[in-house]
């Protein structure tokens, strides 16, 4: 009997190890789930910090923009940087229709070709093409808002140019939480 009871003395102790080990092994592979669930939730793992948010990033000379503007209809070839100026490179979009509106306090009108200009990547003129509508009605408040005397000085026209830059800044700022507009641009501009 005594050789039995060592059997069975020597087997408990193996099986007490093996569920030992199996514990341990379910805890790691518990633990390791959690761990993972809690990272990719984002409760854990961001050292970093706060991260800054998605804007338009101004594009230098010679880089690849990584939001293409829209392609206009041009086929002038890889555009050539000088290497004074800006470090940044421009980027234009002109409004296909023109612009034609009454102006303040006169019987005249004015129409105008208008276009714009950024440094910031292509994802400002994307937002100039979405957002047409309403820009362009912006736009159209502005130049009603002009007085004719404005548009015979070139002090006039700057002023107006500004208000118009500001005007689009305000509707891409309301509709996508970043403006990126440096300037507007008349291609033609007609007093009659």
């Amino acid at each position: 009997m005594a050789k039995k009871k060592d059997k069975d003395d020597e087997e408990k102790p193996k099986g007490g190890k093996m569920k030992m080990i199996i514990g341990a092994v379910l805890l790691l592979a518990v633990g390791a789930g959690g761990a993972y669930g809690a990272f990719a939730a984002g409760l854990i793992g961001d050292a970093g910090g706060p991260k800054e948010p998605d804007v338009p990033q101004l594009v230098r000379k010679g880089e690849a923009d990584p939001y293409p503007p829209p392609a206009g209809d041009d086929d002038a070839g890889a555009v050539v940087h000088g290497e004074g100026g800006s470090e940044y490179r421009t980027a234009y979009y002109s409004f296909e229709d023109n612009f034609t509106s009454n102006l303040l306090n006169s019987p005249s009108l004015i129409q105008t070709d208008l276009a714009v200009s950024t440094q910031h990547d292509g994802r400002v003129l994307q937002w100039v093409k979405q957002h047409e509508l309403a820009i362009r009605s912006a736009i159209l408040v502005q130049l009603a808002a002009t007085p004719e005397e404005d548009l015979f000085s070139v002090e006039g026209k700057k002023g107006l140019s500004n208000r118009l830059t500001k005007a689009i800044n305000d509707v891409l700022e309301a509709e996508e939480g970043f403006g990126g507009i440096e300037s507007v641009h008349f291609k033609g501009l007609l007093v009659q």
